[in-house]
Order: C-alpha cells, then structure tokens, then sequence
C-alpha cells in the first residue's frame, strides 16, 4: 500500500496548486482504470463491481482515510454524484423502445410488476425494523431496479448523505456478486433453459456488470435475454426517480420550517436526459461507433463515480450499526429472486 499512499500524497500536493475536486478525481480515475485491468485480468469480475470493491478496500486503510476525508474528499464527491449522472444518462443509449416491445406485453408487465413490489416490499421491511434517514429508499431503489447506479440516482434526487449511501450500495455490491456465484448452481434444479435463465438473470440480478456476468455463463442467448429484461428494468430508474422527485418537493412546499428552502425539481435534469438518450436511441440511427464511444465512456464514468461512492463505507460503522440493513437486504435479494422465477414461470405458460 506504499506506492498507492505515495501517489494519493503526490496528488495532493499537486492539488495545491489545482482545483480543490482535481486530486479526488484523479484518484478515482485511476482507481476506474485499475478496476478495469481487474476485470480483463478476471473477466467474471464485473468492473463496476470491481470498483465499488477498490473503493471500499481503501477506505478500510487507517493511513488513507484522513486523505479520504480531507484533500480527497471535494473530488470524491463531486465524482460520486457528478459523474454518476452523467453516466446514467449515457445508460439511456444501450436502451432501444423497440428491443423493449420485443419482449411482448406479458414479459415487459412482469418486468414492471417485479420493481414495483420488490421496492414496495423492500421499503416496508426497511421501515418496519427501524432503519434511518433515507436507507430503506435507497436500498429499495438498489435491489428493485439497478443496483449501485440506482442508489446513487435515488440520492441526488433525495439529497441524502453520503453515509446514508453507503449501507446500500454495499449491500447491493454483496447481493450481485453472490449472485454472479449462486444463481448459475440453481439453474439446473429449477429446470430453466438458456432464454428462461436470462430473462430470470435480467429480473433479478441488480447491476448491469452482474447481470453480464451471472448469465453469461449459460452462452449467449442467455446473455442476450438477460441484457434486454435487464436494460428494460434500467428504464424504470425514470419513472422511480420522479415520483419519488415529486414526493420530496411535495415535502418542501410544505414543510414546516419558515427558512426558505431550495425546491427539488419536479423531474430531475439527469432523468430527462436519460428519457431524451432513449428516444434518440429508438429514433436516429446512430453509428455504431458512436454508440460504442458512449460505451466507453459511460462505463468509465460509473466506475469512477462508484470508486468514489464505495470510500465512504467503513466496515467498523457497518458492524456496529448495519445488521438491520443486511437483514434487510438479504431479504430483498430473496424476495426479487423468488418472485423473478414465478415472473419466468408466467411468462413461459407454466
């Protein structure tokens, strides 16, 4: 850990003389670009994955966490919310409305019954046992729709700490990599074929990088299903953020405090660029290298973005305070697992 603490130390001398965001988004960079060597060195390793893990792995440095939390942390957070928006609104080029009526009324209903009772159940569990602040929301947006992503768009609308992010995202980070491990074993008992296993994978599995990982191992019509239920659910991220966007600037025409308070947007900018990156998806025929560019780049910004959001998890705080949150998690992970099989069992006519 010398050369990584000598680098994170260089850069903050050199952020001196820099803007205050630069050295933190230096460091997050390159962290993206580690986590992307990870991945080539172990493709089954999603790289978002791989760099919400580096994230959290540095945070648990006792040496780095006063850079964490001081130099570092003005580009950390700008990288966390910034840069994740940003991606999330690239994300809408991989979507295509005609993939999606591709699916049939039935599978694309299924879809969204999946995230409206996953994030309904999962809200109430989260509220039921106590959890604080703005987790049970989170953590519900993470599991029922994309995981980390979802966690992070969730936060900017819900102006939520950057601790109350945290618990979430680990857990989502823990629940897809399980997934990656578990879910091709319960493949044969279940008796899914390969398109069956997708559409299961693509329902259930939170990120993008896990769901390319989990159903990949079947081949690719498996990984062709799984990407477009999956993309399909990614889609719901709008609709989700916005209603939850109105509810908080409900809240703030109404709260009580006399201080005049910024409103939260009726649909926040990033969702209508998301929406407006779909459409133009489905209606120009954009050039395929351009659309591997946004590729690129949108999977570079959320491995930078998610860098940053995994250095503000500390396992100590999680011992001591987040067993309701796995609790809670795990039984969301179980939830949307079992109810995506009866989802392919319906959809399939069984």
């Amino acid at each position: 850990m010398v050369p990584l603490a000598a680098l994170l130390a260089a850069l903050v001398a050199l952020g001196r003389a820099t803007p205050a965001w630069l050295p933190g988004m230096a460091v997050a960079g390159v962290a993206a670009l580690a986590a992307f060597l990870i991945h080539l060195a172990v493709p089954a390793v999603p790289l978002l994955t791989a760099a919400v893990a580096l994230g959290m792995i540095v945070a648990q440095i006792p040496a780095l966490r006063s850079l964490l939390d001081g130099p570092l942390k003005p580009g950390l957070s700008l990288s966390a919310r910034r840069l994740l928006r940003i991606g999330i609104v690239l994300l809408g080029l991989k979507l295509s409305l005609v993939d999606i009526a591709g699916l049939g009324v039935v599978t694309i209903v299924a879809i969204v019954l999946v995230v409206v009772l996953t994030f309904g159940v999962t809200l109430l569990l989260g509220r039921m046992v106590g959890l604080p602040g703005r987790q049970p929301l989170l953590i519900a947006a993470g599991f029922s729709i994309c995981g980390a992503s979802a966690v992070g768009a969730m936060s900017a609308v819900t102006r939520a700490k950057d601790s109350e992010s945290a618990t979430p995202i680990a857990l989502v980070t823990l629940c897809g990599t399980l997934a990656i491990v578990l879910l091709p074993l319960a493949r044969i008992p279940l008796g899914f074929d390969a398109s069956e296993f997708g559409t299961w994978v693509g329902l259930s599995v939170h990120d993008v990088g896990q769901v390319v990982a989990t159903a990949q191992i079947a081949g690719p019509v498996a990984l062709s299903a799984a990407v477009v239920v999956k993309l399909t659910r990614v889609l719901t991220l709008a609709p989700m953020v916005a209603i939850v966007g109105a509810v908080e600037r409900r809240r703030a025409v109404h709260a009580a405090d006399e201080r005049p308070t910024k409103r939260p947007p009726i649909v926040p900018l990033f969702v209508l660029g998301f929406l407006a990156a779909v459409l133009m998806r489905t209606l120009v025929p954009l050039p395929e290298g351009l659309l591997e560019m946004a590729d690129v780049l949108q999977t570079a910004l959320l491995a930078t973005a998610l860098f940053a959001l995994g250095t503000g998890i500390r396992f100590a705080e999680l011992a001591r305070t987040g067993w309701k949150a796995l609790i809670v998690g795990l039984g969301s992970w179980v939830f949307i697992a079992a109810l995506s099989v009866v989802a392919v069992w319906v959809t399939t006519g069984l």
